[in-house]
C-alpha cells in the first residue's frame, strides 16, 4: 500500500525538527488524477471540508431559490465561521426568515473562535448558543431543505430526507459509494471517501457549467459564493479568508477538522483534497498554500502566501526560532 510521504517541515534554528506527513490530490474537471502525493486511495472523513457538498442539495433542490437564499448565505451554508457577529447576526436572520429559531437548530453550542467576539462575549457576560456554533449556518441550511421536502424536525438523523439527500449528492459526485460515516462535532453525519474521490468532486465543481443542468448550476454557485465572501465561511484572520483574497477571489478553499482541506480552481478546472496524517491544522495550512502555488493558482510572493509557505516561528521574546515549509516533495 502507498504510504504517506512528508509534506511540511518544521525547523528550529538550523535542525530539522518535525515532519508532518500527509496525502493529497489534485484530479481535473473529468475526475482525472493530475497530481498525487501520498496515497489517493487512503479512506478518508473530510470533516468540514465537504461542507459544500451537503450544500449541494439545498440549492440543487430549488429550495434555495423557493426561500429566496442570497449567495452571502449560501456561503454561510458552508461555513465553519468564527462566531463574529457577521455570522451569527446573518443566521438568526436567516432562520427568522424561515419562522424559525435557535431552538430549531441541532448542532449544539460552542464558544466563538474569533478571539476578539469570544473576548466580547465574555466581558458581555454572555454564554455562547447554537448561533456560535461554527457550523450554524450549514444547519440553517439543512433546516431550508427541511421546510422544501417537509420532513420532520429532527433533520441530522441518518435517515432523514435531509441526510439522505446529503448522502445521494455526496456519493453522486465522488464517484463513490460510501463505507460508512462518523458523527461530526455539529452532530450531523460526516461520510467517509477516499481522498481521491474528494479530489474527484472538488474537479466536478471547479469545471461546473453554469449555464448546465440544476447539478452543474448549483455547484458552479456555490464555489462562487465561496470565493466571493470568504470571511462568511471562515473568519477574519483566517487561513481560508487570507488565501480566497490572496488569489483574488478566484478559487474557494475549505478546511476541515483534524488537518482536512481542499479548493476549488475554475481557471484551472481542478480539485484538490489533502490531508495532514497527524492532524496538525498549521500544517495543512502549509501545505495546500504551497499546492496553490503549484498550480498557479496563488502568487508565492503574496505576503498571506509567505505567511504559510515560509511560516517564521517565534518564541516569547519575539526571536525568530525556526519555520514552517513544505517539503522538498511539494517544491
Amino acid at each position: 500500500m502507498t504510504q504517506s510521504v512528508p509534506l511540511v517541515d518544521i525547523t528550529r534554528g538550523p535542525i530539522l525538527e518535525s515532519i508532518h506527513y500527509g496525502d493529497a490530490v489534485v484530479c481535473n474537471a473529468q475526475g482525472e488524477i493530475v497530481h498525487a502525493w501520498g496515497d489517493p486511495d487512503k479512506v478518508v472523513l473530510p470533516r468540514s471540508s465537504a461542507k459544500m457538498l451537503q450544500a449541494l442539495p439545498l440549492v440543487e433542490s430549488g429550495a434555495a431559490d423557493a426561500f429566496g437564499l442570497t449567495d452571502a448565505q449560501i456561503a454561510l451554508s458552508c461555513a465553519s465561521h468564527g462566531a463574529q457577529p457577521i455570522h451569527t447576526e446573518s443566521v438568526a436572520s436567516w432562520l427568522s426568515d424561515l419562522g424559525l429559531s435557535e431552538a430549531d437548530l441541532r448542532c449544539g453550542s460552542h464558544e466563538p473562535s474569533h478571539k476578539e467576539s469570544r473576548r466580547a462575549m465574555l466581558l458581555a457576560g454572555e454564554t455562547p448558543c447554537q448561533l456560535h456554533n461554527n457550523c450554524s449556518g450549514k444547519h440553517a441550511g439543512f433546516l431550508t431543505l427541511n421546510k422544501h421536502l417537509g420532513g420532520h424536525s429532527e433533520y441530522i438523523e441518518i435517515d432523514h430526507p435531509v441526510q439522505q439527500a446529503c448522502l445521494s449528492a455526496f456519493e453522486e459526485v465522488t464517484g463513490e459509494t460510501s463505507p460508512g460515516f462518523g458523527i461530526d462535532g455539529c452532530s450531523a453525519p460526516n461520510h467517509a471517501v477516499s481522498l481521491v474521490g474528494m479530489a474527484r468532486a472538488m474537479g466536478f465543481f471547479a469545471g461546473a457549467n453554469p449555464e448546465g443542468d440544476a447539478r452543474n448550476r448549483a455547484a458552479y454557485r456555490i464555489h462562487r459564493a465561496m470565493a466571493t465572501y470568504p470571511v462568511l465561511i471562515s473568519a477574519e484572520g483566517r487561513a481560508c479568508e487570507r488565501l480566497i483574497n490572496a488569489a483574488d477571489n478566484k478559487i474557494a478553499v475549505k478546511t476541515g477538522a483534524e488537518a482536512f482541506f481542499i479548493a476549488i480552481l475554475p481557471e484551472q478546472k481542478l480539485g484538490v483534497a489533502l490531508k495532514i496524517t497527524d492532524g496538525s491544522t498549521r500544517a495543512a495550512e502549509c501545505a495546500i498554500a504551497a499546492i496553490l502555488v503549484k498550480l498557479g493558482a496563488l502568487d508565492p510572493a503574496h505576503p498571506h502566501a509567505q505567511r504559510y509557505i515560509n511560516w517564521d516561528i517565534k518564541n516569547a521574546n519575539g526571536w525568530s526560532t525556526g519555520h514552517m515549509r513544505p517539503s522538498a516533495i511539494l517544491n
